[in-house]
């Protein structure tokens, strides 16, 4: 008798598969005869049951339409019992409802979290892989399920702005698609890696990149933006990465304040950094002089440093916030205690090359070590 309460398979697209209610309409008789709650099993159960329907494509909607058509349809059975327990038969129907419908729709999500917690493993590892070059071949195969074409030119952009950008930070998701509003978002790709912000475009304009990021980030917090070179091919968008995320590991060295920091741009700095024993020695002939000023060598370092940007006194006292004849008499104490003059165009390339060296090196407040000395 009890089979007859269960709806009649139906193979409707909107309704329910009889094996969802399995054991439902056997749990509403032991309710009603005894008012009971649904046991942890039960529960479980159901929870079960929910997500074999997520994962059977079945609407939530459709498997809660299946479960209140079967409560209905032994409520009204029952309706004509009276109770034997001196409970209230349809208090306790409709709390096993609620229950049984809760723990499937607990499952039911269950299976929606677990399916994007795959999807997004599957991406980050397609995205760590992209960043690193890994299997260009495999590459350009899983490049399409993210809108991606791999044949032509990539660049990628970084940006590094104060608190570490997440997946799940609401600012991360916000600036992503701010910057995909500005660009094609057939070609582009926003994520994070490492606390930065990534951005990988189709394109060979690494300029107008900066610019679209740049919009996105706006101004009251517009962060650090490191801009890779474009690059061909599949592994074309691990190369321009890694042009990024040196163009913004060279700005700690170097003390460079421009927000826009393009790969090409920095291509002198790497070629800087290769020979480390050369500019050890260049450091040492040239520069380590100043330590015998009063106050050390940094408050010299720093004169040099805004003196190059500047090009001339005047700007370059503003920007230290001297004199103009203090900035000249400590551009003369460089001269005196160095043997080179700044402002000799013939000395100022061998000082500048030996400031950026410094930089590079993290000297004075490191010491200075060859290759050879570890």
């Amino acid at each position: 008798m009890v089979r007859d309460w269960y709806p009649a398979r139906r193979t409707h697209p909107q309704r329910a598969d009889i094996g969802f209610l399995d054991g439902y309409v056997d749990i509403v008789l032991a309710v009603a005869r005894t008012g009971r709650r649904l046991t942890r099993k039960e529960r479980d159960d159901r929870r079960l049951l929910g997500r074999r329907a997520a994962e059977g494509n079945v609407p939530l909607s459709t498997l809660v339409d299946g479960y209140l058509g079967a409560t209905r349809r032994a409520w009204s059975n029952l309706c004509d019992t009276a109770p034997t327990g001196g409970h209230d038969v349809t208090a306790a129907i409709l709390r096993a409802a609620n229950d049984a419908i809760v723990a499937l729709a607990h499952g039911y999500d269950d299976a929606h979290r677990s399916a994007i917690r795959a999807e997004e493993a599957l991406r980050r590892e397609f995205i760590d892989d992209l960043l690193h070059g890994t299997d260009p071949g495999r590459l350009a195969e899983r490049a399409g399920r993210y809108g991606l074409q791999l044949a032509g030119h990539h660049i990628v952009a970084v940006v590094r702005d104060g608190p570490a950008f997440t997946d799940t930070d609401t600012r991360t998701g916000a600036l992503a698609e701010s910057v995909r509003r500005r660009l094609d978002p057939t070609g582009v790709l926003v994520t994070t890696k490492e606390g930065l912000l990534v951005c990988v475009v189709e394109g060979s304009d690494s300029a107008a990149l900066h610019e679209h990021v740049s919009a996105a980030l706006g101004r009251e917090r517009p962060g650090t933006i490191g801009v890779g070179r474009p690059h061909p091919g599949p592994g074309g968008i691990a190369h321009s990465y890694d042009d990024a995320r040196t163009a913004l590991d060279l700005t700690g060295h170097l003390g460079i304040s421009a927000q826009r920091l393009l790969g090409a741009d920095l291509l002198v700095y790497q070629v800087l950094g290769r020979d480390r024993a050369a500019i050890v020695e260049l450091v040492q002939t040239v520069l380590v002089p100043l330590q015998h000023a009063r106050g050390g060598a940094e408050p010299l370092l720093d004169t040099l440093t805004a003196y190059f940007h500047a090009g001339n006194a005047t700007a370059a006292a503003r920007a230290l916030h001297l004199s103009v004849r203090a900035l000249t008499y400590r551009l003369a104490r460089i001269h005196r205690l160095t043997g080179y003059d700044p402002a000799t165009p013939e000395h100022r390339y061998t000082l500048e090359t030996a400031v950026l060296g410094a930089r590079l090196l993290g000297w004075p407040a490191t010491q200075l070590r060859t290759p050879n000395q570890g």
